[in-house]
């Protein structure tokens, strides 16, 4: 299944070998500071020669918008009022917010003449992003929504140049912390928008420019209620990629796979990171632990899944799966094995397959009809292979497999006095897993208790 407007997953990754300078601009001002004194880790992503960087940043902006255009400066521009200003646009329903993993998008830098544009943008955003695997694969599992913010200027602070300032709804800026190409936001204002959708779990910010940036934060749940916040340029292919790789951090929980000159040798023990280890190839299989499962197995990416040394930002003494990956670097659209099994676990830890149709708390006759809904995950959606089954008091009725509606009676349910238990139970099948664990979370089910 996909939404919206679709372009190819390759027009992502043109250019990317070209490298964007991030140094300082002669005679610019000096780097805004944090009016609330509060400040948050971000990363600011691999060039093609694999180098990022992560920083502190002000959790405001210097340049959050400080008026909104007023009914009357509309009509002297001959352009719409801000009315849309926090108006919420489902881009996909798939499902009930409980069982599903909801992203909204939100635009910075966008007029109320604009508003038209974003949505646009932010539909094209996300279709790009879901022509990366496993994201493509598991479509069905999203909710997304646009959240429109009003900006009084068209564009981004830094954009052209260091010297322009834009007021804008988030307060986008490029140059943040002295990096060019690192888009910060106003993270209470963000959060002020994307408290208007019905459910978020993740957030995009889209400022209007074609200029390349981007910025991913993260561990945000404990103040915000969300687990990340990506921002990127809305006309540039390759900040589709920002968001691929940084909504991996917080889905899949994988740790960046590049690393840093004269960062020398791992101090830590062996890292929580599904996609780092300090153990070798050998070790690993001995264990079998890690990626274990996948050594040795040609890789999505290139190349063969095995250990390489440089990762989590160490040059020595800890190991990615392979020579290259999304996460680390913008070279490829690609997610390694083991990286893409996190994700497809990251994804089911938030969503549900199966979402029951008729209320499992009240009792049910061999004649009532027991319905679920299935996310819409066929097998020809790619890695995705969800398998529903019905069983009887733990016993499969393998006659209604794959039926999403179903009389208890068909199932075999006996006309006695007794109470019988029904159970639908969806498991994702897909061969992009091969751990018992995440297999496990693939699973959801519904019960209901039938008498007579």
């Amino acid at each position: 299944m996909h939404i919206g407007m679709r372009r190819s997953a390759a027009a992502t990754v043109l250019a990317l070998a070209v490298s964007l300078a991030a140094a300082d601009i002669a005679g610019a001002a000096e780097a805004p500071t944090a009016a609330n004194g509060s400040y948050v880790d971000v990363e600011y992503f691999p060039e093609p020669t694999g180098e990022g960087a992560r920083t502190s940043v002000p959790t405001d902006s210097p340049h959050t918008q400080r008026a909104r255009p007023t009914a009357s400066d509309s009509r002297q521009r001959g352009t719409a009022t801000d009315s849309e200003d926090g108006e919420v646009v489902p881009l996909a329903e798939t499902g009930p917010t409980a069982d599903r993993l909801d992203v909204t998008i939100i635009g910075d830098g966008y007029t109320a003449a604009e508003q038209d544009d974003f949505l646009e943008d932010a539909r094209t955003k996300w279709d790009e992003v879901t022509d990366i695997d496993p994201y493509r694969s598991y479509e069905g599992l999203f909710n997304v929504w646009a959240v429109q913010a009003v900006s009084e200027d068209s564009g981004v602070t830094g954009d052209p140049t260091r010297d322009v300032v834009r007021n804008t709804a988030l307060g986008s800026y490029f140059w943040c912390g002295e990096t060019e190409r690192l888009i910060c936001v106003d993270l209470d204002r963000t959060k002020t928008y994307a408290d208007r959708a019905p459910a978020t779990d993740l957030v995009i910010v889209v400022s209007n420019s074609a200029k390349y940036g981007g910025a991913g934060y993260s561990g945000l749940a404990a103040d915000y209620g969300y687990d990340g916040v990506s921002t990127l340029s809305s006309d540039n292919d390759r900040s589709t990629l920002i968001a691929a790789h940084e909504m991996a951090h917080s889905r899949g929980l994988l740790a960046d796979e590049y690393q840093y000159a004269g960062y020398g040798d791992y101090p830590h023990p062996e890292p929580v990171y599904p996609n780092a280890s300090i153990l070798t190839a050998d070790r690993m299989a001995a264990q079998r632990t890690k990626w274990a499962a996948w050594l040795g197995e040609p890789d999505p990416s290139g190349g063969v899944v095995g250990t390489y040394e440089g990762a989590d930002y160490y040059e020595y003494g800890v190991y990615r799966p392979t020579e290259d990956s999304i996460m680390r670097s913008l070279n490829t659209d690609r997610f390694n094995l083991p990286g893409r099994e996190a994700m497809i676990a990251g994804f089911y830890r938030s969503a549900n397959a199966l979402t029951p149709l008729r209320n499992t708390a009240v009792k049910a006759t061999r004649l009532t009809r027991l319905s679920v809904g299935l996310a819409d995950l066929g097998p020809d959606t790619g890695l995705s292979r969800p398998q529903l089954r019905w069983y009887v008091d733990g016993r499969e009725a393998r006659q209604a497999r794959g039926r999403t509606s179903v009389l208890p009676a068909s199932l075999g349910v006996p006309s006695d006095r007794r109470t019988h238990k029904v159970t639908a139970t969806v498991v994702d099948t897909t061969t992009a897993v091969r751990s018992g664990a995440v297999r496990d979370l693939t699973s959801n089910s519904a019960t209901w208790t039938v008498s007579r």
